[in-house]
């Protein structure tokens, strides 16, 4: 399936037993039979033809934060760099259709018009600096919570 809107195109390998109908600007997404398979695979299809047709037209976005003294990020041209407790600089450089932004030195905007590729970009630069559980300390989504530990007792 091909989905062109005002953000760009995209093109997705759907199932080829679901069948899909454009009747009056509505996609309509049918199963053959009611089996557990079929089902599944038609709340699947469902929701990657919703993804494709939103990104096109909205595009999807991720927020991070950055939390911890001296973690910041910044834009270097279009590629990302991230200070965070390391020796050196970490430098990110986005993938086509990505877009990075840094309105505030302590988060991260990942932008771009497939909710797959967002999303993965977006857990790639977490990873760099997964939240610690003791400080709380690193990157992190922005409604994620960190469960604390207690640590050392006396």
């Amino acid at each position: 399936m091909t989905v062109k809107g005002p953000k760009g195109l995209l093109t997705r390998e759907l199932s080829p037993e679901m069948s899909i109908e454009l009747a009056d600007n509505v996609l309509t997404v049918t199963r053959p039979t009611d089996s557990a398979t079929h089902r599944s695979l038609h709340g699947l299809t469902r929701t990657l033809v919703y993804n494709l047709v939103t990104g096109v037209s909205t595009g999807f976005e991720k927020r991070l934060d950055i939390v911890g003294v001296g973690y910041r990020a910044g834009m270097k041209g279009s590629d990302l760099e991230i200070i965070v407790g390391y020796s050196h600089p970490v430098v990110v450089t986005p993938p086509e259709s990505i877009s990075f932004e840094v309105p505030a030195p302590t988060t991260i905007l990942v932008k771009g018009i497939s909710k797959e590729q967002v999303g993965q970009v977006a857990a790639d630069i977490r990873a760099i600096r997964a939240p610690e559980p003791y400080k709380g300390k690193g990157i992190r989504y922005a409604n994620e919570v960190v469960r604390r530990k207690v640590g050392k007792r006396a």
